[in-house]
């Protein structure tokens, strides 16, 4: 179907709205819509794709104008990006419009600096080059430059991943068991999941691998306490609740009243019967201080940058800084040194983020162990070589990449309170 005037005006309207980001890409595209209810089911994907696909190629799309406006990118984009050719949208635009095309169509990206080929702001070239080749950080941002596909967990307290790729292939929906994650589906069309009956019934649920195979590492055992220290949307806490068999007592921690709101629904759907949510003040709340020294395992997916998540959010590229992320990293210090307060004695503690720098990472367990000294490092490789869960490029530490793993960007670190030596 051809572009018609009355779309092109939609995907700039919609890319006006979002593009000076003052809050989240998704936030401000479900504010326009909610501002717009006329706009239809297609409408309301164009413009997702338009100004998500505008994000991902933003550093490219502003090298080719001197100040570009709303207008100017999309039009940029579609012809640059989507294949759109010149003869099909010169009715909508204007002469000088025009002019500019076949200059943006070819212009030979090799000749830009590394930072727009590999649509990555400077600053974070200049960190990335501290332990990456060139060539290496722009196979990386080709990657995230690219959309991620949608990834399902089985809830393994309702369904088998063999019965759940059968129900789904008898949908008509093309799916694939994850390379790793051992309860994890790839859905490589992105349908649309959350209406499906395995998804109401709490079959499935939607959860990157690079997450799944952080509950693998805490490898929680039924009857233990355990924690999810910062569990957000909980995710990974009904992942960890499935693990235990529903036995045992597991927390769920968050400092939001609304993202554990949103946490109640998939609690109800998942049939787990062990989970407590409950709402934190901060990492220094008394009801964390009554668990001191009485837990089994702990989870701490600690707040950071997410660049690891880039696919999905190119807009944080716009909205981390240098200085955003050095107050992450006190806040991240502080979160672990709470959380591992309390683990008892032999209790197994694992430390992730959604980042790629390795001072949201590494720097802050080397910091942590160096000043904690009852608690010593285990091996990531290991502890999933015992699970049957073979991955590459992983040893101590987990870094795992959308480049070689096809997963979000997520580390992990695992730590252990020392036994009694009586």
């Amino acid at each position: 179907m051809p572009l018609t005037a009355e779309q092109l005006s939609l995907l700039i309207a919609g890319t006006r709205k979002v593009l000076p980001l003052q809050a989240p890409a998704d936030v401000l595209l479900s504010q326009y819509f909610r501002d717009h209810p006329q706009l239809g089911q297609n409408d309301r994907a164009a413009i997702a794709e338009t100004v998500f696909g505008i994000l991902r190629h933003r550093f490219f799309l502003e090298s080719q104008f001197e100040k570009a406006t709303a207008r100017e990118m999309v039009i940029a984009y579609l012809t640059r990006f989507q294949g759109i050719n010149l003869r099909e949208i010169q009715p909508l635009i204007r002469e000088v419009e025009a002019k500019w095309i076949p200059r943006i169509k070819a212009t030979p990206l090799a000749t830009l600096p590394l930072s727009i080929q590999a649509e990555l702001p400077p600053w974070l070239v200049e960190k990335l080059q501290a332990f990456m080749r060139d060539d290496d950080i722009l196979s990386l941002g080709k990657i995230l430059q690219q959309p991620a596909p949608l990834d399902i967990r089985v809830n393994t307290i309702l369904a088998k991943r063999e019965t759940v790729l059968t129900e789904l292939a008898q949908a008509g929906i093309d799916a694939h068991p994850t390379p790793y994650s051992p309860v994890g589906i790839r859905l490589p069309g992105k349908p649309t999941i959350n209406r499906h009956p395995l998804f109401l019934e709490g079959k499935i649920e939607v959860q990157d691998e690079g997450s799944q195979l952080l509950g693998y590492l805490l490898a929680p055992k039924r009857g233990e306490m355990v924690v999810d220290f910062c569990a957000g949307a909980g995710g990974k806490t009904l992942l960890l609740g499935a693990l235990m068999h529903s036995h045992g007592r597991l927390y769920a921690f968050d400092v939001s009243e609304k993202r554990l709101g949103n946490f109640k629904p998939r609690l109800k759907r998942s049939g787990l019967s062990n989970v407590y949510p409950q709402r934190i003040d901060s990492e220094r709340d008394m009801k964390l201080k009554r668990l001191a020294g009485k837990i089994d395992r702990v989870l701490v997916d600690v707040p950071c940058s997410g660049l690891g998540t880039l696919r999905r959010n190119p807009d944080l590229k716009w909205r981390q800084t240098l200085s955003s992320i050095n107050e992450l990293k006190i806040k991240q210090e502080s979160i672990l040194n709470a959380a591992a307060k309390l683990l008892k004695r032999g209790g197994r503690l694992v430390y992730a983020t959604c980042s790629l720098l390795p001072e949201e990472n590494q720097q802050i367990i080397e910091q942590f162990l160096a000043t904690h000294s009852d608690f010593i490092l285990l091996d990531c490789g290991q502890l999933f070589a015992q699970q049957q869960i073979h991955l590459t490029s992983v040893g101590v530490f987990l870094q795992l990449s959308p480049l070689h793993h096809h997963t979000d960007g997520f580390f992990a670190a695992v730590i252990e309170r020392a036994p009694d030596q009586n």
